[in-house]
């Protein structure tokens, strides 16, 4: 009875679909029947639903397993299994199964439209008669709970090709942190919700996480174990662990279940050891295996792909390896790469990315200037796509770029006009703990918990707060608005948004405005981006009557107090 069971989960709480040997839905009597006679004869518990077992929630994550009757030596490599699914409006698609250990095989599905879907396994070896050919069906309802990600279905690009928002349309504000290593040990279960809920509370709602080989780490290093062990036993991942995944599968869904996409990294790029890239080691079929492995696991999950960190065409063949796991993702999720410089140039055939994630480096102003050059040069090009940066100046990251500079970046840059923002902190990156940094050579002894209370991730999200206040989908920079060295961006005739960084310790001067429109009237307040406290300004009206220039200039009243700050003009009502 055990063996021939297919479970069903969501985002929210586990469910299950049971099917017989015949891969038929059990129903509801003979189901209980089954039960009754498991527990005499075993003597265990098994919780089960009286109603909705054959039921998930529109974009919820259904799981079904299969039991082979054939024992594979190695099933991860022997076989390959799909699930062919279609489903109303000509929903067709192929959905990449995994091995889940022992005789079991699985595969994921979620969809965004209700209605009833069929599925039918596809099996490379056509012989295994549990496995090929064997069907069933998923009854999709519409979503009742209040899961952005559920509500609002996975991202994807906007038609300006400039920012990002979900499949319904609702705008999507990415605002990132980086967990690198955080699938390894190091981070317990339990410190890993206690930063899920730390940076769901102050805004965030993307997490950049690896799940292959790790930034600063050799192949096959013991850092790499989670709960499970090692996610591959062998150098060119030809046996799999599932338990690895197992406990990465809890993580990522408790990811979602908080609201936050993971942006899942299937390994570093940067040679390692002896001067070879990971993927060099690994080889092109080990990678591609490992992808679809990936893509099998998560790809039903409102997840993004980043192909590599740090890869560029000396590296390897990351762009083949891009193109493969389009190819195998029946979800269409957005893929991209952490480019180590300018991201149409590191790899030169990147037609299949559809956005640029700029990854410079951690040397404070120097990197910020150089991240921004670049993310100007992408959004100048063709064909249009949405720019954001991936790295700069963690917090901390060897005692340097701390709050202030967090500030900068993100107002800098999404005046700018990027897309979003992706922070960093000494210590989360790594997954430190008390003894144990997770890097070899130590940038710093910074703890995880030290990195996740830095104040720049608050501040961070007090930025993207205000900035959700206002239709910033529709922002533009517009430099000619500002002085030299100040941000400016917004809706001509509706808002602007200045950003005027740090100056001299005793410069309280206002911040100044140009070229208002005739006959604006606006209210203007500072926004301490700091704090989030706001101090009221006033109105400025460009008529005959002001004392506006006859350019339009507008110099704001002295500053709060000598530090950054946000001036925000709103169009007010006469």
């Amino acid at each position: 009875m055990k063996k021939d069971i297919r479970e069903l989960s969501t985002l929210s709480e586990p469910r299950r679909i049971r099917m017989d040997k015949k891969n038929r839905p059990i129903g509801p009597q003979q189901l209980w029947k089954w039960i009754v006679s498991a527990i005499l004869v075993t003597s265990s518990t098994l919780a089960v639903r009286a109603a909705g077992l054959s039921k998930v929630e529109a974009n919820c994550v259904v799981e079904v397993t299969c039991v082979s009757d054939k024992t594979y030596r190695n099933p991860f490599t022997e076989i390959e299994l799909d699930a062919i699914i279609a489903g109303p409006n000509g929903v067709h698609a192929r959905a990449p199964a995994f091995w889940a250990g022992d005789n079991r095989w699985c595969f994921r599905y979620a969809a965004g439209v209700p209605g009833i879907y069929t599925w039918k396994l596809d099996c490379s070896d056509t012989s295994n008669s549990k496995l090929h050919g064997a069907a069933g069906r998923i009854e999709v309802v519409p979503y009742r709970g209040e899961n952005v990600l559920c509500l609002h279905g996975p991202i994807r690009v906007a038609a300006d090709q400039r920012h990002f928002e979900h499949a319904d349309g609702t705008p999507f504000l990415w605002l990132g942190d980086t967990w690198w290593k955080n699938l390894c040990k190091r981070m317990t279960w339990e410190g890993f919700q206690e930063l899920t809920a730390d940076r769901k509370a102050k805004g965030y709602n993307v997490v950049q996480i690896v799940c292959g080989p790790y930034p600063d780490e050799n192949m096959m290093e013991a850092r790499w174990e989670n709960e499970g062990g090692m996610p591959y036993e062998t150098r060119d991942f030809s046996v799999v662990n599932p338990k690895y995944f197992e406990y990465a599968d809890r993580r990522i869904k408790h990811l979602v279940d908080a609201g936050i996409v993971p942006v899942i990294v299937g390994g570093w790029g940067r040679p390692q050891a002896g001067g070879k890239s990971t993927l060099a080691q690994v080889g092109i079929d080990g990678f591609k295996r490992h992808w679809r492995n990936l893509v099998a696991r998560y790809g039903a999950y409102p997840t993004i792909w980043m192909v590599g960190g740090e890869a560029r065409d000396a590296y390897g063949p990351w762009s083949t390896l891009a193109k493969y796991i389009k190819d195998i993702d029946p979800y269409h999720h957005l893929v991209c790469y952490h480019a180590p410089g300018h991201p149409r140039e590191m790899l030169r055939d990147n037609d299949m990315f559809d956005f640029d994630m700029v990854a410079f480096g951690h040397d404070g102003m120097k990197t910020a200037n150089r991240t921004s050059q670049l993310m100007q040069s992408c959004l100048a090009m063709s064909p249009k796509r949405p720019v954001l940066c991936g790295e700069a100046c963690y917090e901390g990251h060897m005692q340097t770029n701390f709050q202030d500079h967090q500030r900068y970046m993100f107002w800098r840059f999404m005046l700018g006009g990027t897309a979003g923002h992706t922070y960093g902190a000494a210590g989360v990156w790594h997954a430190g703990v008390e003894g144990d940094p997770g890097i070899d050579p130590v940038y710093d002894w910074t703890t995880w918990r030290q990195g996740m209370n830095y104040p720049g991730s608050s501040q961070l999200g007090i930025g993207k707060r205000l900035l959700e206040k206002y239709p910033w989908w529709r922002f533009e920079p517009h430099p000619e608005w500002a002085e030299k060295d100040c941000f400016a961006a917004g809706i001509p005739g509706e808002v602007r948004f200045i950003y005027q960084p740090k100056r001299g310790i005793y410069n309280w001067n206002g911040t100044i405005v140009k070229n208002l429109e005739p006959g604006a009237r606006y209210s203007a307040f500072y926004f301490d981006p700091a704090t989030g406290r706001r101090f009221d300004q006033g109105t400025v009206i460009n008529d005959q009557t002001s004392s506006l220039t006859s350019s339009g200039q507008y110099k704001a009243p002295r500053l709060p107090s000598p530090q950054d700050w946000v001036l925000v003009l709103e169009c007010a009502r006469k």
